[in-house]
Parts: C-alpha cells; sequence; structure tokens
C-alpha cells in the first residue's frame, strides 16, 4: 500500500526550481518548495523528516531521514550534508540550519526521485558531477577499504557513483583518508 501511494506521489509532484540564486546565476528548488508542493499529494499519509548530527572522521555531519508513512507501514531516504567549519557571513547556528536544509532537501529529493539535473527549457544550471578520472578514484577507495558501493550511494543520498555531485568529491576523499585508506 505504502509503496503504491508513494509511487503515485512521485508520479503526480511538480516541484519546480522556484528560487533564484543571484551570485551564481541558477535556478533551484529549496526543502520548503519541495514539502510545499509534496503536502497536497500525501493524503492520509503523513511525511516527517528527521535530522540529527553525526561525527564522521573529525567532522560533524546533518543526516536527515524523511519518512513517508502510511499508518502501518513506512518508507525512508536518507542523506548527509556536513557542515563547513566556517562560512562568512553567519554563525554557528546559521552554518548548522544551512547543513540541515541541504540534507533534508537530498532525503525528500530521494525518497521522491527528484532529479536535480538541468530542465530542457532552463539554462544549464544542473550540478556538474565527478568525472570518470575521479569515479575511478572512488571505485578504488571502495574496494580497497571493503565498502560497498551501496552504503557510499546511501550517505551521500545519489543513487549511484556517478552521480556524486564534483562540489563533494573532496568530501568523500576526506572521508577516505579518516578511514586510512591509500
Amino acid at each position: 500500500m505504502i509503496h503504491e501511494k508513494l509511487s503515485q506521489i512521485q508520479q503526480k509532484l511538480k516541484a519546480p526550481k522556484g528560487q533564484f540564486n543571484s551570485f551564481g546565476k541558477y535556478k533551484y528548488r529549496s526543502c520548503e518548495d519541495i514539502l510545499e508542493a509534496v503536502k497536497p499529494l500525501l493524503g492520509s499519509c503523513s511525511l516527517v523528516i528527521k535530522d540529527s548530527v553525526e561525527m564522521v572522521g573529525n567532522r560533524f555531519y546533518i543526516k536527515a531521514v524523511a519518512v513517508l508513512s502510511d499508518g502501518s507501514s513506512e518508507i525512508t531516504s536518507t542523506a548527509y550534508a556536513r557542515e563547513p567549519e566556517t562560512k562568512k557571513g553567519m554563525d554557528e547556528s546559521q552554518i548548522t540550519g544551512t547543513a540541515s536544509s541541504y540534507a533534508r532537501k537530498y532525503a525528500l529529493n530521494g525518497l521522491f526521485c527528484i532529479d536535480d539535473t538541468k530542465e530542457s527549457d532552463t539554462q544549464d544550471n544542473s550540478e556538474k558531477y565527478i568525472t570518470e578520472k575521479e569515479i575511478k578514484v572512488i571505485l578504488d577507495y571502495l574496494n580497497s577499504l571493503e565498502i560497498p558501493a551501496e552504503k557510499f550511494c546511501k550517505f551521500f543520498g545519489i543513487d549511484k557513483v556517478e552521480s556524486l555531485p564534483a562540489s563533494r568529491y573532496n568530501e568523500a576523499l576526506q572521508i577516505f583518508k579518516t578511514k586510512g585508506a591509500k
């Protein structure tokens, strides 16, 4: 039943990129945009997003879990975001809030199969992904550390290694290094 309801929501959900980053000159959708679009589609289901803080190596990560429930069963999606050590113009609570929003957005993206790639009728505002060479480096690390690719993908809230945003490549390398690889 919950799988059928999720499938219906995924098919009907339209969450346009309603925000604009004037610095980077691109459109994007926020966590709030997704929540606003999905609420009318939930029917008798509930949607809850839970945050927690986890330490990976010497860095803190915000773990967000999106839970869709029909009262008797549930489906979850998890995503992580790292707090930067500093961010110009932000205090510590704002830094945590930014990481929480990012993790929540990607947990929702995973749950509802929202693709954050370029839309056909917009300029190139898509996330850049890692290169073939970087994919090979990550796969080598996963093999040397005996970490299943599925676990890596779940941690980063992606469906396959090739979908890792280029902006998160160095983060992945740092995690591998704290695990003692290479």
